[in-house]
């Protein structure tokens, strides 16, 4: 399956590593800086890096390569653009996260996903991650019983040599803030967790330490989902000296979990009434250290993307799923910045709409 990268930054290693691992034909990379690319070449073989095609025009890229899945990591304000421009020429994508910035794009990105017939995956990988999958296990098989209330914790830090590396990261168009870059991975696990469909969001977010960027470094919301039960999400990128933990606690009234390390990766609570396995043994064999925070979940993410679309069907997340997440984020900005609740769903909303907050 002929593939190809547009954005060859931060988190493209690990594109080009599950790509390789899928046993991709890699065709094209593509970045405005020359750069970006380069420093992806040691990841290939010596033939593999005189076969792939470098390209700072991604359209030229199309055209000429016709690549059958792309995936898109660029800055996230680009991301809905190419997408758009990718699906319109037939390819299926995979789009880091934030699927999009505002929710029209989102749509429109669904929406060209299913007149075209190709498929869209939101990068969430730790969908994949060992302990979520176990939780998500668990959660199908009814073990939890009523579920009461489930919490998002990332308590991270970010420095301004970070937001100096690129500058469109913390600005209103390109990015977004803590909740919508650091913590959006978390915010989806919590909502799919939760049972997905929320009636109202409520939310304070706030500036307290990066006066370099346009947007925020702390949100804390509370959530109601339609089933009874409660989210709460607190998000930083604040914390002194370095990144701390991403936690994901999900309680029932017959169960309790906790997720936590770098990526919410290792279960440390296991706790359910009906005693159907052993705590010790699952917090050891769903247990997983990661290198950074990023996870090992893009292997099995770009194996189920390669598997819908030759099976066609769906992937396991989807471009819904992206929006989803997306809105949630959405709806925290909106309710910090009119200092009341928000009701769900929403249909027109976007980062944009938050310029000058915090000024």
């Amino acid at each position: 399956m002929k593939y190809a990268l547009i954005g060859c930054g931060r988190i493209a290693p690990n594109h080009i590593a599950a790509a390789l691992s899928n046993n991709l034909e890699i065709t094209a990379l593509c970045d405005i800086s020359p750069q970006n690319i380069e420093n992806l070449t040691p990841l290939l073989s010596d033939s593999q890096s005189q076969r792939v095609k470098k390209y700072a025009d991604y359209k030229q890229m199309l055209l000429e390569q016709k690549p059958e899945l792309v995936a898109i990591a660029t800055e996230s304000g680009k991301h809905a653009q190419i997408a758009l421009d990718c699906i319109a020429a037939g390819c299926n994508v995979i789009i880091e996260k934030p699927i999009a910035l505002s929710l029209k794009d989102a749509d429109a990105i669904i929406a060209a996903a299913k007149g075209r017939g190709v498929k869209v995956c939101a990068c969430h990988q730790n969908r994949f991650n060992k302990s979520v999958q176990k939780i998500r296990e668990a959660l199908e098989g009814a073990r939890f019983g009523k579920l009461l209330h489930g919490t998002a914790h990332i308590r991270w830090n970010r420095g301004q040599d970070y937001y100096t590396q690129a500058p469109w990261r913390g600005t209103w168009e390109q990015d977004g803030g803590a909740l919508m870059n650091q913590c959006i991975h978390n915010i989806d696990l919590l909502r799919w967790m939760m049972g997905n469909e929320i009636s109202e969001v409520f939310a304070y977010t706030d500036n307290l330490k990066h006066d370099y960027i346009e947007a925020e470094d702390l949100g804390i919301a509370l959530i109601k989902f339609k089933n009874g039960s409660y989210g709460i999400i607190e998000g930083t990128t604040n914390i002194f000296p370095k990144n701390l933990e991403e936690t994901l606690y999900i309680f029932g009234d017959k169960g309790t979990v906790k997720a936590g390390g770098k990526s919410v990766n290792i279960i440390e609570e296991w706790l359910f009434g009906d005693n159907a396995d052993d705590s010790a043994y699952v917090k050891e064999h769903y247990h997983e250290n990661p290198p950074n925070v990023y996870g090992f979940g893009h292997n099995p993410l770009y194996a189920d993307v390669i598997a819908s679309i030759k099976e066609n069907r769906q992937p396991y997340v989807t471009g819904e799923d992206g929006r989803n997440a997306l809105e949630v984020v959405l709806a925290i900005y909106k309710s910090a910045a009119e200092g009341r609740p928000v009701k769900l769903p929403m249909t027109d909303c976007a980062s944009t709409d938050f310029k000058g907050r915090f000024k």
